[in-house]
């Protein structure tokens, strides 16, 4: 590598630490509370519309955490809903059918315990 190539390389990795370190200082920023709690820019509540009580949705995401607004489910008649899992197989007791919503809710519970 030549000199000069050597200085321009130097120069862009300057360059773009620069930039970067300018957009770092003039985005907004927030801290973690001990109790987990994170507080939302207003800048960024106002641009989004987000009122105090908006739900959000946390998604783990490979450069961090993205927060989104809870989408209510369109509304649908039973006869729309009908049918629309299929199955294929026996029958399933009412026991049995029991004995699966248990399990999931346990299963919910434990996912959750391990979150907080």
């Amino acid at each position: 590598m030549s000199c000069k190539q050597l200085v321009n390389n130097r120069f862009e990795d300057y360059y773009n630490l620069t930039i970067f370190l300018l957009l770092v200082n003039t985005m907004n920023k927030t801290r973690l509370s001990s109790k987990g709690q994170v507080i939302i820019p207003k800048s960024s509540r106002d641009s989004h519309h987000w009122e105090a009580g908006q739900e959000l949705v946390v998604i783990d995401t490979e450069q961090g955490v993205l927060l989104a607004p809870v989408q209510p489910a369109p509304a649908a008649t039973l006869d729309e809903l009908a049918g629309c899992l299929s199955y294929t197989g026996a029958a399933k007791s009412l026991e049995e059918m029991e004995q699966a919503i248990k399990q999931g809710a346990n299963q919910i519970r434990e996912a959750s315990d391990d979150q907080y």
